[in-house]
């Protein structure tokens, strides 16, 4: 938060520290979200608010900050010799000097070619394309079974929602989703495709997420615990 900003904060400043400040002429009402890719916690404010309001929010807010902070994922990055979990089984990192090859996976290992300091962009573009692969191939295999048409699936790093879709047939998926395990990731996908079948979350979409994919209380528990670590990867 920048010095201007420091008017703000309550009394414990070792508390409030990772505390970033977003000034949002929309926005309707004070509120606080977890920003796990930048390992602080957002206050998001309207243009015009009383700074004895913002801080009798963040008095109320204290214990739940807390708790998010301790709670909160280490930040990570994808080098050589670290690991990363891909739609729920262990690979490991490992750079190599083949200047070309690109990148490539052999059993649970993801070899990187290339200079050590290409590897985390390097890796992130395969994942990208990776995750497409594997959703595009799901999302029509839903469609199929729901008898609706799949125009396009996209791959994006979206911060507020794993997924959406348009009337027309157009998906859109968080590529982050490929660090969840595969469950959840099949979940986000059927979801958005039931919303070929029903664009509302009405009883009648959600039986048909249940026809795609059985049990959702489990990927969406985890989602709700967890889906913040998805961002932790730089």
């Amino acid at each position: 938060m920048a010095a201007a900003d420091h008017a703000v904060l309550l009394p414990e400043r070792d508390l409030y520290e990772r505390l970033q400040l977003e000034i949002k002429p929309r926005a309707r009402r004070v509120s606080l979200r977890v920003d796990v890719a930048r390992g602080c916690i957002v206050l998001v404010r309207p243009t015009r608010c009383p700074e004895a309001l913002i801080a009798r929010f963040l008095a109320d807010k204290r214990t739940w900050i807390q708790k998010q902070l301790v709670n909160m994922p280490e930040r990570a990055t994808l080098a050589h010799g670290t690991a990363v979990s891909i739609l729920g089984e262990e690979h490991a990192i490992r750079g190599h000097d083949i200047a070309k090859r690109g990148v490539w996976r052999e059993g649970a290992t993801i070899f990187v070619s290339g200079a050590p300091e290409h590897l985390p962009r390097r890796l992130k573009d395969w994942l990208k394309v990776e995750s497409r692969t594997v959703f595009t191939t799901w999302a029509r295999d839903y469609a199929a079974q729901l008898n609706v048409r799949i125009a396009r699936v996209a791959v994006r790093d979206t911060k507020s929602r794993w997924g959406s879709c348009t009337r027309d047939g157009r998906l859109s998926l968080s590529w982050r989703l490929i660090f969840a395990p595969r469950e959840v990731a099949a979940y986000v996908v059927a979801h958005e495709v039931a919303h070929l079948k029903h664009m509302n979350h009405s009883p009648a979409f959600w039986r048909v997420v249940e026809s795609l994919v059985g049990n959702m209380k489990a990927p969406r528990a985890w989602l709700r615990a967890h889906g913040g670590s998805l961002h932790r990867y730089l």
